[in-house]
């Protein structure tokens, strides 16, 4: 199907126009489209990926586009840009990790938490992760802008899954880009732990023979009176 691409800033001058039109498969999503037009235009490789909105609205990347859509890239605003989503599917490390290159940035920094399994005990089955989405969203954006203040940063993302994880899967990834690397791994961590405490996610673990979600039970007094799950993080 045809979509039309509408450019600004530093995206329509390498690509000389304020509009494409570009052929993408049926079940194209935003983030197809701009790397579609990567493809065709390999000088955009150098800029991050832009934030994407369809009729005067953002949409997500993973946001499906229709026959004869408008898609508007959004390159990121002067004073350093963010992205942040909750998603249903797996985090697409490499997607994240495009959005924050930049060529001002000399250091990179990935993190990435995993769902993992009870060392000792019974074995963790799944996790299942639950959003109040609006006001989640809301609380990353203002923690990335949070970081973008304390530091001298280019770029930040951060991607949180919602509903149910095998072990090994990724949780959640931030993605920090600054021109050193003591500023990135700053700001990386305060994101990280910002989230974890602010951010209405939950988190309920289950392992063989029961569940809980994390936080909603009061600790035993002693670690022999743990149930198996509290023991996983």
């Amino acid at each position: 199907m045809r979509v039309r691409l509408r450019l600004f800033a530093a995206y329509r001058e390498a690509v000389g126009s304020p509009l494409v039109e570009l052929e993408v498969g049926g079940s194209a999503a935003a983030s197809d489209a701009w790397r579609g037009l990567v493809a065709l235009y390999p000088q955009l490789a150098r800029f991050p990926a832009p934030a994407f909105a369809v009729d005067d609205r953002y949409v997500q990347p993973d946001h499906p586009l229709r026959e004869d859509d408008e898609l508007t890239l959004i390159p990121p605003v002067s004073g350093g840009s963010v992205h942040v989503a909750l998603v249903d599917g797996p985090i697409r490390v490499e997607e994240l990790l495009a959005r924050v290159r930049h060529p001002h940035a000399g250091a990179v920094v990935l993190f990435l938490g995993t769902v993992r399994d009870n060392p000792t005990g019974p074995r963790v089955l799944h996790l299942e992760y639950e959003a109040y989405e609006r006001l989640a969203r809301a609380e990353m954006e203002r923690i990335a802008q949070e970081a973008l203040q304390r530091w001298p940063l280019v770029t930040l993302a951060m991607e949180h899954r919602v509903g149910s994880l095998e072990v090994g899967e990724v949780s959640v990834a931030v993605a920090v880009a600054a021109p050193h690397r003591r500023e990135a791994f700053e700001a990386g961590r305060y994101a990280i732990d910002a989230l974890k405490v602010r951010v209405p996610i939950w988190k309920k673990e289950v392992w063989e023979g029961g569940a809980r979600w994390v936080g909603a039970e009061e600790p035993s007094d002693s670690s022999a009176g743990e149930s198996p799950a509290q023991r996983v993080p």
